[in-house]
């Protein structure tokens, strides 16, 4: 019994004849006729009455029929499901991130990913960078955001883009004496008690501030140690000390804080996004697309990064007349 069969069926109940019932599905009437009778006999009972007023359903054609509909509406929509899968429009996807990068430019894409596709799952994990390779290697995660490329077994495997560069800022209270400063001095910043993000966490936030402020800095090691940015700003505020942070912190606006540059200009380790390069995932596809879209800098180093081997081809051509 195939799918025809069924629409057949349904055909000739609805036309109740079945001259009328051929020409609506573009058939002549004998293969109609044969087809319903062969369906007939393969279900083993009578589904239509021929009479001189027409082509009626039996009681067990009636309960085939009201089956049969159910059935093709069905395989409609495993139809419909399959194609928006294939799309990225269904689905799951597992993001790991830090904290900072809530503040740009995930906002930005993850807004636009759910107007896009309001019917993927997403499931977000705030963790460290470190621990969001890890699971991203294992299986366990389908994209990461955090600091730096990628380390360590398996990060080979992986694919990775700079989604974002950023510098050292610092935040004070608008009591503090740097307040209304457009910038402080490295200088300054040893004599101070400091606010930094955990260097446990992030390694690569730790291996900055050492070399900013020397690794033997007694302000390096008697800092009051933050799990993220918004505590950081939150404990300059309070008067705790001066929070050292990304530049992306300015980006949130606090009462009470004051934001200044740092001088010289120290810059931090990129914030990457980075995936299974063997991933074929149509939602990691789509999440992608939506990065490209969002942040327009990515697009180029996103694609060039996801066409190596094409990429490798094309050095290898050679050179016409040669």
């Amino acid at each position: 019994m195939e799918a025809r069969h069924l629409r057949y069926a349904l055909a000739l109940a609805d036309h109740q004849h079945f001259g009328r019932a051929a020409e609506a599905l573009g058939i002549a009437q004998p293969p109609l006729s044969k087809q319903i009778a062969d369906l007939e006999r393969e279900v083993g009972a009578r589904l239509f009455d021929r009479t001189r007023q027409g082509v009626f359903p039996t009681a067990a054609g009636t309960a085939f029929l009201d089956r049969a509909r159910r059935a093709l509406a069905e395989m409609a929509s495993a139809v419909t499901d399959a194609q928006r899968a294939a799309r990225g429009e269904t689905g799951r996807l597992r993001l790991g991130f830090i904290a900072s990068a809530l503040l740009d430019p995930l906002p930005g894409v993850l807004a636009r990913f759910g107007r896009e596709r309001p019917d993927v799952r997403l499931e977000l994990h705030e963790m460290a960078t470190s621990r969001s390779t890890a699971a991203l290697v294992a299986g366990e995660l389908d994209v990461a955001v955090g600091l730096g490329r990628p380390r360590g077994r398996g990060a080979e495997n992986l694919t990775s883009v700079t989604i974002g560069r950023d510098h050292l800022t610092a935040v004070v209270s608008t009591a503090h004496p740097y307040a209304g400063r457009p910038s402080v001095s490295v200088a300054q910043l040893r004599q101070q008690h400091l606010i930094v993000a955990s260097c446990d966490d992030e390694p690569a936030i730790g291996i900055a501030l050492s070399a900013l402020l020397g690794e033997d800095s007694a302000a390096c090691h008697g800092a009051t140690v933050a799990r993220d940015v918004h505590t950081i700003i939150s404990l300059a505020v309070s008067g705790v000390g001066v929070g050292l942070g990304p530049s992306r912190m300015t980006a949130v606006p606090r009462k009470g804080a004051w934001f200044c540059r740092v001088t010289p200009p120290a810059r931090l380790p990129d914030l990457v996004l980075s995936f299974a390069t063997q991933d074929r995932s149509p939602v990691l596809a789509a999440f992608l697309d939506t990065v490209r879209a969002n942040c327009p800098e990515v697009g180029a180093a996103l694609d060039d990064r996801l066409r190596p081997e094409a990429r490798r081809c094309t050095q290898r051509r050679p050179v016409a007349g040669r």
